[in-house]
């Protein structure tokens, strides 16, 4: 599909991905409406932060991905829909799976419905690589068993095959992309990347962080943001489950200890047990297999393996330790 002349909605656009991917469209040339979550304080959350040039461009629409009348008249007009919105904090599931359920599957039926009364050309549905849980094995293909092993990842099965079933049942034209672990500028201190260059950021030299040794496939934002464009534009990812990942395995210690030689820091890792997932929860292995993403769409990350990874690092480190970006985040608490 030729992007070109195409009116693209992207819902969650206030948030971490949403943003760059809002941005990088307006970039691109393209005519974007960003669904953002209604709120009091009229924040578009990150897009707040956007150059003018980028926001002058912009359409907003405050909504609420639950409603399903909200949604389907933020799509009204739209051509392709990027859909980003949801909830993502694994240890937030755990307090309150009920509003995992509202927003990530029945804020995905709402789009999948009203896509298909408005016989909408193109939806991109967000998944997540916590869907596969511990890896069975290594690379994880597309084809690796679903594993809910929290509420959270049990929300994102169910929004995923709600997904596949409007393809399957109505021939809705619907890609899936399922990212591994996106980290880069803007993402929430909840995640471990950002959770540790926050506290060393702060001065703090004992570092608080939940398991060390599960291992992750970190993904730079900006190569995500490219995943997603090359879903949208792909006429062959219609029906198909795509992974957006590094092809490159790390522990969430030795993680830590690079950003550490990055930042110049001796760090000793306290293990606090809030921080801790249930045993059987706790996803121990992430490794993608992006062949099929090569294969399908061309893509490939720009920031792989182990250069590449310090790279997006470094990127990371110096937008979180610039003083008006750090003193936006509560580094000395632990957010659920």
């Amino acid at each position: 599909m030729n992007l070109k002349g195409k009116k693209i909605l992207v819902t969650g656009a206030d948030g971490f991905i949403g943003s760059h991917l809002t941005e990088e469209l307006v970039r691109q040339g393209h005519e974007v409406r960003a669904f953002v979550n209604y709120n009091s304080f009229n924040s578009w959350g990150w897009l707040d932060h956007a150059a003018f040039e980028i926001k002058n461009q912009v359409e907003i629409f405050s909504g609420d991905i639950r409603d399903p009348h909200g949604v389907k008249k933020a799509m009204q007009g739209c051509d392709v829909i990027l859909h980003l919105a949801a909830l993502i904090a694994i240890p937030f599931s755990y307090h309150s799976p009920d509003t995992y359920v509202d927003t990530n599957i029945k804020g995905t039926l709402n789009i999948l419905q009203a896509a298909r009364e408005l016989e909408t050309e193109k939806v991109i549905h967000t998944s997540t690589s916590e869907v596969y849980g511990t890896a069975k094995y290594v690379p994880i293909t597309e084809d690796h068993p679903l594993q809910g092993q929290s509420p959270y990842s049990a929300s994102k099965i169910g929004a995923d095959q709600m997904a596949i079933s409007f393809y399957n049942s109505f021939n809705l034209p619907v890609s899936i992309i399922r990212p591994f672990n996106t980290y880069g500028p803007r993402q929430s201190a909840r995640a471990v990347i950002p959770t540790i260059i926050t506290q060393i950021a702060s001065g703090q030299r004992q570092i608080k962080l939940g398991s060390v040794h599960p291992t992750r496939d970190f993904n730079y934002v900006l190569d995500t943001v490219r995943g997603f464009i090359s879903v949208a534009q792909s006429d062959q990812s219609i029906g198909e489950v795509i992974n957006i990942g590094s092809n490159y395995e790390i522990s969430i210690g030795e993680t830590a200890q690079i950003i550490s030689e990055l930042m110049g820091a001796d760090l000793e890792i306290i293990t606090e047990d809030q921080r801790l997932r249930p045993e059987k929860s706790e996803v121990e292995r992430l490794w993608a297999d992006n062949s099929k993403a090569q294969k399908l769409l061309g893509w490939y990350p720009l920031y792989g393996e182990r250069d590449g990874f310090k790279r997006g690092l470094q990127e990371t480190i110096d937008w979180f330790t610039t003083p008006s970006n750090l003193q936006q985040y509560k580094s000395g608490m632990y957010n659920i």
